[in-house]
């Protein structure tokens, strides 16, 4: 079945839409109010790409909620309960974020640009708004707006390599997560080695929506010697890799988690002398294990991709749910993840996964499926 999705003003376009039109892009989904390409007509040879060479992908979706002001650190510390006191400016933090009762709300990657300017590169939701309200109701003299900044990512083993060619090789010896503001023939621009894979790349953040194409066509010219070619946030390697995705597999509307129950419990810190929001829902909910865990499941053949969570079942008993799975080209078979009751026994191959009205036996996995 084909589909298409309509081109209208309620959507925003990226800084790089019409570059992306230029050079094929076939199709789109909405992530943040935004356009963000979903292939360029050739899954497979994109996915080869950035297990083996270098991609270029609009991630301007990808949007800044941007904390400004005296009280901004004092903000940024309430909205997480990761201990943000040792962060250094240039420096990303991974951190969840949760609401009263404990439930994650996002999980951005949090940027400290200055003692009072930090940045929330956000999933897909309205998170300025939970912000504003915060600080408003606080009192606190911070600003929170949505910066010109849209990001444009270079990923996979040789996205070194292009960074170096546009930024020289200082930008080999970068941290994870770190950081810093630079400028690429006059457009400004931050710097930053992370990325939506787990094979290594850079984030270039935009500072200025009127030079989109210019800095996509300096990308792309580049990355010509190592065969850089555009693609998008890839499903199948997110799942092999074991990266967690809001609004894929945990989503405050529709299947709520806590981060205990996702992995996050090391990112919590419930004995440092921080206030923030959901602390004494996280501190109940720490007290005892948690009842659900997140699971890896290879399924027996090749369901269809329904694009929507389906029930987990063990033993005949509903267990929990599936979020997503795809077929693993790497391991030759379909892999997904999802969240099962924590009593369960690990390890079991007594699954089923009702997809459409049809059962499929499954295995319970380690995560990540591929080191």
């Amino acid at each position: 079945m084909t589909f298409s999705i309509g081109i209208g003003p309620n959507i925003r376009k990226s800084p790089y839409f019409d570059a992306t039109l230029r050079d094929g892009v076939k199709s789109f989904s909405v992530y943040n109010h935004m356009y963000i390409p979903g292939h360029f007509g050739d899954p497979e040879a994109e996915y080869d790409r950035l297990l083996n060479g270098v991609a270029m992908w609009d991630v301007a979706a990808q949007r800044q909620v941007q904390l400004s002001g005296p009280d901004a650190g004092r903000m940024a510390q309430y909205l997480t309960p990761r201990n943000l006191t040792n962060t250094k400016v240039g420096q990303g933090r991974y951190v969840p974020l949760c609401d009263h009762d404990g439930w994650i709300i996002n999980d951005p990657v949090l940027l400290k640009l200055a003692d009072d300017r930090y940045w929330l590169s956000v999933a897909d939701s309205d998170i300025h708004l939970w912000a504003a309200a915060l600080g408003r109701e606080r009192g606190w003299n911070v600003e929170v707006s949505e910066p010109d900044v849209s990001p444009l990512a270079i990923q996979g083993p040789k996205a070194v390599d292009v960074a170096a060619r546009l930024f020289g090789d200082r930008v080999r010896a970068f941290r994870y997560f770190g950081f810093e503001e630079t400028a690429l023939d006059g457009i400004p621009l931050v710097l930053a080695r992370s990325g939506w894979s787990k094979q290594g790349g850079f984030e270039l953040y935009l500072q200025d929506q009127t030079r989109g194409a210019d800095l996509w066509d300096a990308v792309k010219s580049a990355g010509a010697d190592f065969d850089i070619g555009p693609g998008a946030p890839n499903d199948v390697e997110r799942l092999e890799s074991g990266l967690i995705s809001y609004g894929a597999d945990m989503r405050w509307q529709t299947y709520r988690t806590t981060p205990f129950e996702m992995g996050f419990g090391a990112l919590i810190d419930l004995e440092a002398d921080i206030d923030f929001v959901g602390r004494a829902a996280l501190t109940r909910l720490a007290a005892t294990p948690p009842t659900r865990r997140r699971v890896g499941l290879t399924i027996d053949g090749r369901p269809p991709l329904v694009g929507h969570p389906v029930p987990l079942f063990h033993r005949g008993t509903k267990a929990g749910f599936v979020s997503e799975w795809a077929f693993s080209k790497r391991l030759d078979k379909t892999i997904a993840v999802g969240v099962a009751g924590a009593d369960l026994p690990t390890g079991s191959d007594d699954y089923t996964i009702l997809i459409a009205d049809t059962s499929y036996s499954a295995q319970e996995h380690d995560i990540p499926f591929v080191a």
